[in-house]
Order: structure tokens, then C-alpha cells, then sequence
């Protein structure tokens, strides 16, 4: 038995916080987890940011409301999920994912949740378990499954290689470089090919 295991930003939709600091003029929010592997230094530093510009939730719900998935993702993903259950397992969080997930047809998701304050402000993160990658393809090998992952960044990676096969999709020539043992696709066709050949082993 298999469950296919997909990254959300970078992979399926855009990075949101791309998205927001380019809505907003904020350079410093476009650091992503493919600069910075500590994600919880991360996200103390993009609340640090909205803090400093007065930004809550709601303007960042405004800027998701705008964005699309990636030319091409709804069809992989509906394709692969004819073939394979299939869980996105994703560090952002259910405030920010709900209008993404309708246009991707409602697949299952994996993610965290945010502290907001009355004002609106985000003020902290509520991950839903340690490693929360990682954590959840151990879980699912110890209930009888095989994994398959991909990912494009630094918080990918733990859950790639604990799987029985794990790809790269749209990855920095960083992270490529450093991890060339992990087969790197940019197009959607080969990660579904990709997909489909490890599903068959």
C-alpha cells in the first residue's frame, strides 16, 4: 500500500508569502523555507515583519484569495489521485489553505494552524507536532504504508529520504547540488511519470 505525500507552495500553488510581499512591497517576506531551513526562526521573523507594518490575517487572506494554483497542478493531482491516495503535507496553515484547497479539487491536507489575536494580528503558530513532515510519513510507514514524497525546500528533505522514493519538483540549483542523490524534476509530466514508476515497484 502507498500514499503519495506532495508538498503544497512551491509545488502545487505558489509560495504564498512570495505572494504577500509582492502585494505588499515588503521584500523581506519573500524568504521562504528554500533560504532559511529553521522554520521556526522563520516564522518569528515574518511576525516580526507584520508587526512592524501592522499587517494581520485578513491581508494575507485578501492576497490568497488572488492567487491560483501552478499552470498544470489540479491535472497532476487528479491524475495522481486516481492512481495512489494522496496527502499534502504542508507547513502552512488551515487559515491560509482553505481557498486553495477548493481549487485543487479538495485533497487532503496536512497542516498547521495560526494565533490570532482579537486585532487581528497573527500572533503565534500552533504546529500540529514536531518535524511535521517527517513526523507524518514515519506515522504512516508504521500503520503499513509505503511513501512517496516531493518537495521543492530545505523542510522537505527529512521526509524525501525516509521514503521508499522522493523527488525534488521545481528545486533551488542549491539544494539540487547538495542533494544530487534525490532525482530533481521540473514538469509536471516527469513527476507524474516519476510518481507512477515508483507506485509500480
Amino acid at each position: 500500500m502507498n500514499v503519495c505525500c506532495l508538498d503544497m507552495e512551491g509545488v502545487l500553488v505558489p509560495e504564498i508569502w512570495i505572494a504577500f510581499a509582492e502585494a505588499t512591497g515588503i521584500p523581506e517576506l519573500r524568504r521562504t523555507t528554500r533560504d532559511e531551513p529553521d522554520y521556526d526562526k522563520l516564522m518569528a521573523f515574518r511576525m516580526g515583519i507584520l508587526r512592524e507594518h501592522g499587517l494581520g490575517l485578513r491581508q494575507i487572506q485578501d492576497v490568497i484569495a488572488t492567487i491560483d494554483p501552478l499552470p498544470g497542478a489540479r491535472e497532476f493531482l487528479d491524475e495522481l489521485r486516481t492512481r495512489s491516495q494522496v496527502i499534502i503535507i504542508s507547513d502552512t496553515f488551515e487559515e491560509f489553505a482553505k481557498p486553495l484547497m477548493a481549487k485543487l479539487n479538495w485533497p487532503t491536507l496536512f497542516c498547521n494552524s495560526l494565533v490570532v489575536g482579537e486585532d487581528g494580528m497573527v500572533e503565534g503558530v500552533r504546529m500540529r507536532c514536531e518535524q511535521s513532515k517527517l513526523t507524518t510519513v514515519r506515522a504512516l510507514q508504521s500503520a503499513g504504508f509505503d511513501t512517496i514524497a516531493t518537495g521543492d525546500s530545505f523542510n522537505d528533505l527529512a521526509m524525501i529520504q525516509a521514503s521508499k522514493a522522493g523527488f525534488l519538483f521545481r528545486s533551488t540549483d542549491q539544494i539540487k547540488a547538495d542533494y544530487p542523490q534525490i532525482p530533481a524534476y521540473d514538469e509536471f509530466d516527469e513527476l507524474l511519470a516519476a510518481f507512477v514508476g515508483a507506485l509500480e515497484q
